[in-house]
């Protein structure tokens, strides 16, 4: 039974929402989180422990899992696809050796479970692009998914060399109205709707027909805990399973937009995140999730959209954006 997690990246997109999730499991105090950012966000520090942390500092990571007692990690500090490409160094050094420290340090210590995410950019050109399946090439184009693949065959070899619980999933693009854009290709489906609701337009830098798999963000964070909680001797794929919920384009978000801002425009500008986004999947094939661990998106495009603007609008009233 996990007691103790610890939690890097908290800061992020993903991490500031699944922090607090994990913390209405697990409890409020049972749950660090931890950042290269020592100013995280205000409700996360205001209702468990927290602490500063570089991945790549291992000594310190050694240090808060003694000191929590942690026996369970998701680690989910990264570089992001579109920041990688302007420094693939960083990335690189960051995604890999980060992902090194805590394997290592968890094997040491005897860390129960961890959970590494990893992306659908671990696909590349040679990927099928339709329905794209669980088991198939993995040939990225960017250094970010490098890392991914990288990180989903280190997970799976610490399974089977040193008996570990180590599970990810291939996250598609996140759709989330709690935090603002992080340097990912599939960025401009949250910038949207801000856009959407400050200024009634949006210029893209991806092409109207530019199809991608996405998920709303209570979704992600639903998927992430089933598998996370998942009976690991049920589970056949460990480092990197498909998820998916929906998949759009540009102009179908825009359109589903429409139906709730009839005004709202949107132009186009593709930019060097267009060659990443070509490289990706229109697609997934998640039926090895569905089937291991019970996976069931909720939402679809639609009830996202009226969801995202609903929020976003109201904090656009009261000042907050």
């Amino acid at each position: 039974m996990i007691k103790k997690l610890l939690i890097t990246g908290a800061n992020g997109q993903i991490g500031s929402e699944l922090t607090l999730a994990f913390r209405k499991i697990y409890g409020h105090e049972n749950v660090v989180a931890t950042d290269l950012n020592p100013v995280l966000r205000a409700e996360i520090k205001d209702n468990g422990p927290t602490d500063q942390l570089d991945v790549l500092d291992r000594k310190k990571l050694e240090s808060l899992i003694d000191q929590y007692q942690i026996d369970a990690i998701v680690h989910l500090a990264a570089i992001l696809s579109a920041v990688g490409e302007k420094n693939s160094q960083m990335a690189w050094n960051v995604n890999m050796n980060g992902t090194i420290n805590v394997l290592e340090v968890a094997r040491e210590k005897g860390i129960k479970r961890i959970f590494i995410p990893s992306s659908i950019a671990v696909f590349g050109p040679t990927t099928p692009r339709d329905c794209t399946p669980q088991d198939t090439i993995l040939q990225p184009s960017t250094m970010y998914g490098v890392t991914k693949v990288a990180g989903e065959l280190l997970g799976d070899y610490y399974v089977q060399k040193f008996g570990m619980d180590i599970r990810g999933l291939r996250y598609p693009g996140i759709i989330s109205h709690e935090t603002l854009p992080g340097g990912g290709t599939t960025d401009y489906a949250v910038a949207i709707f801000y856009d959407a609701v400050k200024h009634g337009k949006y210029e893209c830098f991806l092409k109207e027909d530019t199809k991608l798999p996405m998920m709303y963000m209570p979704d992600c964070l639903k998927a992430t805990t089933d598998l996370f909680q998942a009976d690991f001797s049920k589970l056949r794929h460990h480092a990197g399973f498909n998820v998916g919920a929906f998949s759009i384009t540009p102009q179908a978000l825009a359109e589903s937009i429409q139906k709730v801002m009839p005004n709202f425009e949107i132009t186009y500008k593709p930019d060097f995140r267009q060659a990443i986004a070509d490289s990706w999947p229109n697609c997934i094939d998640d039926s090895a999730a569905r089937e291991e661990w019970g996976w069931k998106p909720q939402y679809d495009l639609d009830a996202m959209t009226e969801e995202m603007l609903r929020v976003i609008s109201e904090k656009h009233r009261q000042g907050l954006i």
